[in-house]
């Protein structure tokens, strides 16, 4: 066995390989010298020409090659003869040749021999061996260590994926990236992963796999008897201080993504596209999901669905995600079925989401229940929603709350409301928050508005905002305020202008000549409301034009809000165009505000008759004010309606 070392690394150096350009007759010439070689005793010669026939598929001629140059101590040839008994079917005598030439120091026969022990289920053997192939720098030794480490959930596994993975093993690099994602997910750091709503309907995308035990078939390790045949030993693996480890996990992970992507890694150019879509790099985001949706990789077909989608190319979109569910991805199956039914097509969306759950997306049940509460199915709804429910679809139990609430059961809604908050859903902490406030337990309402007003939900956000100002915390109170309207509530932006008037001083009067101020955060506030519509808003908003001296858009103002139905708007606008001289117009403004119940404009109209000396319009009208009130116009509508009276009487 002397002789082993000093041919351990034959079948690694140059001086076998044939060169690209040489032709046959120069290939089949020097396997002849070869050839004559062995047949003279040169075990060097044995050894590569046993290796050669072996790659070739020549079995029966290598064998007699490769035990003669094991014989004679060529530890190379004991590897390729394990190789070849392995093949042959006899997996305990090609262990004993890799232990032989293992033992002498082959990295390639103690990866070899560490798998066999391995799939014998010896894995302390296992271990040791694949350590020690791992050890002289052999990759797949290195990737297989790092695989059964992580299987054993024992320490060293980033170490040994690593080296594998620098050493260019595709499916180490993709499986370091994943952990490196662990890490930085541990970290506090989010991850690339591409979760997002879907069309109208709930469907989901993923952009990312979770499972950090994924492999992609294609990523999967070489086929071990070609890789044991080909190499005996490798350079060894970077050192710790590689410069790679100075990044933040999640920068890193993108860097092995990338490197395996380029090696055709389906998978990580699967990761590679969401990191990249979220960062906003849409075109080269396309490109690696395209390259992975190419490779087989239907998550990328459904991700690229989305991405087209988005860019307004419905068409290609459908395309991919019809490509993805035909290979079972139901997101994408749930994402044809929201296509659908916003095309008006319900049967062709619920064959498509019955599709996604078929394929154990749980989101297809939800998806089924919301197109059967749109067709007015509520029974059907109801027991879709149930089945997700029970799935631990959170927003389906919501669903099925407000379900069970809208029927009459808020014993039965509660608990469903319960479950779908404790496990996020901030609708549901919403609809608790309501319940509570429903049956007068304002402290609950509140603690339940809060949890969701936490998590961004606007209208949570408003309620307890008000809720504070009861209390007379005006710091909470704007801070919630502030994030209502912030999130687009026209509510909130009015309560917060008007939180904002009552602290800031009086402006002084206008005058003829003087600038314009500028406007102050209030103003803005009533503005924002006033332009969603909030009529009260815009009531503020004409007050404060009218006091600028801007009669134009105060008039604009006041016309909005009481052609959207405010008595107050009406009555305003009545009074400006008074005014201006326009009374027989604010007259009907008057009265359309008293038709609502607006007592000051009753007042004015009664006092408009009684001067056109029209007193039985002026009676009914001041009778009407005395009514409304308030308490000062009831006053002065009692004595107007009096003097009337007595004038009538006359």
């Amino acid at each position: 066995m002397d002789g082993m070392g000093d041919k351990a690394t034959l079948l690694e150096t140059a001086r076998f390989v044939q060169q690209a350009d040489r032709d046959k007759s120069g290939v089949a010439a020097e396997e002849a010298r070869r050839r004559l070689a062995a047949e003279a005793g040169d075990v060097e010669a044995m050894s590569v020409l046993g290796a050669t026939m072996l790659r070739r598929g020549d079995l029966d001629g290598a064998e007699p090659l490769l035990r003669a140059a094991t014989t004679a101590g060529d530890r190379a040839a004991a590897n390729n003869l394990g190789v070849l008994l392995h093949q042959r079917g006899y997996p305990d005598e090609a262990a004993g040749w890799w232990r032989v030439a293992a033992v002498a120091g082959s990295a390639a026969a103690a990866h070899a021999l560490g798998r066999h022990h391995r799939e014998r289920g010896d894995e302390p053997a296992a271990a040791y061996w694949l350590r020690q192939s791992a050890e002289q720098g052999h990759v797949l030794g290195a990737y297989a260590l790092a695989d059964l480490l992580e299987h054993r959930s024992e320490d060293g596994v980033e170490y040994w994926m690593r080296a594998a993975a620098e050493h260019g093993h595709r499916e180490a690099a993709y499986r370091l990236a994943r952990i490196l994602d662990l890490k930085a997910e541990e970290k506090g750091v989010q991850g690339p992963g591409g979760v997002r709503a879907g069309p109208k309907g709930g469907a989901q995308r993923d952009g990312s796999n979770r499972s950090g035990a994924h492999r992609s078939k294609r990523g999967a390790d070489e086929h071990r008897g070609a890789a044991m045949a080909r190499s005996d030993a490798s350079e060894p693996p970077a050192g710790p201080e590689s410069g790679s480890r100075q990044l933040a996990p999640a920068d890193e992970a993108e860097q092995w993504y990338r490197q395996a992507a380029a090696r055709g890694h389906r998978c990580a150019a699967l990761h590679l596209g969401a990191i990249l879509e979220k960062r906003g790099a849409l075109k080269e985001a396309g490109r690696w999901y395209l390259t992975s949706a190419k490779d087989g990789e239907a998550r990328a077909a459904c991700a690229l669905g989305f991405l087209l989608r988005d860019a307004g190319d419905l068409k290609s979109a459908e395309t991919w995600w019809l490509k993805a569910a035909k290979e079972g991805d139901g997101n994408a199956a749930n994402a044809l079925g929201a296509l659908h039914a916003e095309r008006g097509e319900p049967q062709t969306a619920e064959r498509w989401y019955r599709a996604a759950l078929e394929a154990g997306d749980i989101n297809g049940a939800y998806n089924l229940g919301l197109l059967c509460a749109a067709r007015n199915r509520g029974q059907q709804a109801e027991q879709w929603y149930r089945r997700a429910a029970y799935a631990g679809h959170r927003e389906a139990a919501n669903a099925l709350a407000v379900q069970l609430l809208q029927s009459g059961d808020a014993e039965g809604a509660e608990p469903w409301f319960s479950k779908a908050a404790e496990s996020g859903s901030v609708d549901a902490a919403f609809n608790l928050g309501i319940l509570c406030a429903g049956r007068g337990d304002e402290r609950g309402a509140l603690a339940w508005y809060g949890r969701a007003a936490a998590d961004g939900h606007t209208e949570a956000a408003l309620q307890v905002g008000i809720a504070r100002l009861k209390e007379g915390d005006e710091a909470g109170a704007e801070r919630h305020l502030r994030c209502a309207a912030g999130g687009g509530s026209p509510e909130a932006a009015y309560r917060l202008a008007t939180l904002l008037d009552a602290r800031r001083p009086v402006p002084p009067a206008h005058e003829l000549g003087e600038p314009v101020v500028e406007k102050t955060e209030c103003e803005e506030w009533y503005e924002r409301a006033a332009g969603q519509g909030h009529r009260r808003a815009q009531v503020r908003v004409g007050m404060l034009a009218a006091a600028r001296g801007d009669v134009v858009e105060a008039a604009n103002w006041y016309r909005r809000a009481a052609e959207a139905g405010s008595r107050n708007g009406a009555f305003n606008l009545g009074l400006l165009l008074a005014r201006e001289g326009s009374e027989p117009e604010a007259a009907l403004w008057w009265r359309r505000a008293a038709d609502a119940g607006h007592g000051r404009a009753a007042l004015r109209l009664a006092l408009l008759f009684a001067r056109r000396g029209e007193l039985a319009e002026a009676q009914r009208w001041s009778t009407r004010a005395a009514e409304l009130g308030p308490e000062e116009v009831a006053a002065r509508a009692t004595r107007l309606r009096d003097a009337v009276r007595q004038e009538l009487t006359a």
